[in-house]
């Protein structure tokens, strides 16, 4: 799922530090377990979509045709549970990139209480191939430079 596709997810990225991006998710139904608060997993596709969100606000344009990101590991820390209605803030922040890989960490609040710190490795591909393929030079200047 895009942060395009997903109708509960909107950009507050005008609020984000430099090198960092925000976006805004509104808890679901369908979000919800059989205890009553977020399910674990869904933690999980927050994280895509920010990152997704943040490589689409970052990159050129003409990266973001060319290159997709797969994640190759992702450490969560869950501090306190998400519930429905919750008006929950992605934060995420690119941490290290460098050849094909990069290093990201996202921080799920509300308000500013955080829920989760999800730091994550993800692995650059090219789009046609599905090959792991090095950051180009202007894109990995462009990261670097708000990181």
């Amino acid at each position: 799922m895009t942060t395009r596709q997903a109708s509960s997810r909107s950009d507050a990225t005008s609020g984000a530090k430099p090198g960092s991006s925000i976006l805004v998710i509104a808890v679901r139904p369908d979000d919800i377990d059989h205890i009553g608060h977020v399910n674990n997993a869904v933690y999980l596709r927050w994280t895509q979509d920010a990152v997704v969100h943040h490589w689409e606000r970052i990159a050129d344009p003409e990266a973001v045709a060319r290159y997709l990101w797969v994640a190759l590991k992702h450490e969560i820390t869950y501090r306190r549970p998400a519930f429905l209605g919750d008006a929950i803030l992605a934060h995420t922040h690119l941490q290290t990139a460098g050849g094909a890989k990069a290093r990201f960490q996202t921080m799920i609040q509300r308000g500013q209480e955080v829920l989760a710190q999800v730091d994550s490795l993800w692995c650059c591909i090219d789009r046609d191939s599905r090959r792991a393929v090095r950051l180009p030079r202007l894109t990995l200047a462009r990261f670097t430079a708000l990181a």
